[in-house]
């Protein structure tokens, strides 16, 4: 599904989300019915979740590539395991850099074959709310632009299930600032849980600095990514949105180019946007590499030793 997330979900208020509240009821009626009829299987691996309840956008992927590195260092050998999708292998591709994917349309399945090939931990990339697999430690990300938007439920809001889903949960991080009112009410709902926070750090920000650059994104918030750029005063003259996993078409990238001719500027996007091009796509396109740095992330290794 490609999404263009709708701006009324990080609303406080707005009568969209109020007419929609009768499918978001009957949402969370199939969401606890399928919970409670999913046999959750024990494997015999050991298995770390990084999720979300947010929709998109809360820097999971990049979150797992850390945690892959975090593993590596205490010498475990781990894989990284996805859910097949067929339209969309920009996550896959990204995450394949690093270390070895399995996927499956099944996560179970991709987890059995992770075992199968050696590997003693795997770090799942979203999956969250997969029931049907008995995690030992799950993280649930969040970015400090939108937290829980609306607080409010699909179609209403951007949850994916409410903020009590947390009680499932060993550890937040957090990409942003701190934010105690947040933690607060985190901590109300699971008191033992522990709150990390990251923040986004690019690797090749200097090959852009001095140049005029049009950016544009298909993520989850693509925002997030404009608000980086500005942040690290890049000077950029226009931003341009695309939906969720948006496959680029001849004419969209055409349109870019003649754009950044127009304007002596170059194109900037996302890595995981990069990822979506073709070869012969790729020749005028630059991409921003960046990093999530936990902060206190020895702490965060400390806490992952002990259950796994």
């Amino acid at each position: 599904m490609q999404l263009i997330k709708p701006k009324f979900w990080d609303k406080k208020l707005s009568i969209l989300s109020i007419l929609l509240l009768p499918i978001s009821l009957i949402y969370q009626i199939i969401f606890l019915i399928k919970k409670n009829l999913t046999f959750k299987k024990k494997l015999s691996i050991k298995i770390i979740c990084v999720g979300n309840i947010y929709l998109g956008g809360t820097g999971k992927t990049p979150t797992c590539i850390e945690i892959f590195s975090l593993l590596k260092k205490i010498n475990k050998n781990p894989a990284f395991i996805k859910k097949k999708y067929t339209q969309f292998d920009d996550e896959k591709n990204l995450l394949s850099q690093i270390g070895k994917v399995f996927e499956n349309k099944k996560r179970y399945f991709a987890i059995e074959d992770a075992t199968k090939n050696g590997h003693d931990v795997v770090v799942l990339d979203d999956g969250f709310q997969d029931f049907s697999i008995n995690k030992d430690f799950s993280i649930v990300c969040f970015n400090e632009n939108q937290l829980v938007g609306n607080s409010m439920i699909i179609p209403s809001g951007p949850l994916r299930e409410s903020l009590k889903s947390l009680q499932r949960a060993q550890c937040v991080i957090i990409n942003g600032k701190e934010n105690i009112f947040f933690e607060n009410q985190i901590k109300k709902i699971n008191e033992n849980i522990n709150i990390y926070y990251s923040s986004y750090e690019p690797i090749n920000l200097n090959n852009f600095k001095n140049k005029k650059i049009i950016a544009f994104a298909g993520i989850g918030n693509p925002q997030n990514f404009f608000k980086l750029l500005k942040e690290k005063n890049l000077n950029i003259i226009n931003c341009l949105e695309f939906s969720d996993h948006y496959k680029y078409k001849s004419n969209d990238l055409k349109n870019l180019s003649e754009m950044a001719q127009k304007n002596e500027a170059i194109l900037l996007t996302t890595e995981k946007d990069y990822m979506r091009l073709g070869i012969n796509e790729k020749n005028d396109i630059n991409f921003l590499k960046v990093k999530v740095e936990i902060k206190n992330k020895d702490n965060l290794l400390d806490q992952i030793k002990l259950l796994i």
